[in-house]
């Protein structure tokens, strides 16, 4: 019985770190958030140009967010 429980805990415990097939690197995974985060700043870059009322009212909002906001 306890033998039974213990085969249990063991199937359910986390894989090391080792067992893993391929482990990123921290650099891989800071490179590939700065390319995501550089794609996303383009893209609300250039909806801003083709939608100018609409980013300036986020704006808007966002300032008087801020101005509400407590420190």
């Amino acid at each position: 019985m306890a033998d039974g429980k213990q085969q249990k805990r063991d199937q359910s415990a986390p894989r090391d770190a080792q067992d893993a097939p391929e482990t990123e690197t921290e650099a891989e995974r800071r490179r590939r958030r700065a390319h995501f985060l550089r794609e996303l700043h383009e893209a609300k870059a250039l909806r801003d140009r083709v939608q100018p009322r609409r980013a300036r009212a986020a704006r808007m909002r966002h300032v008087m967010r801020m101005r509400t906001f407590r420190w």
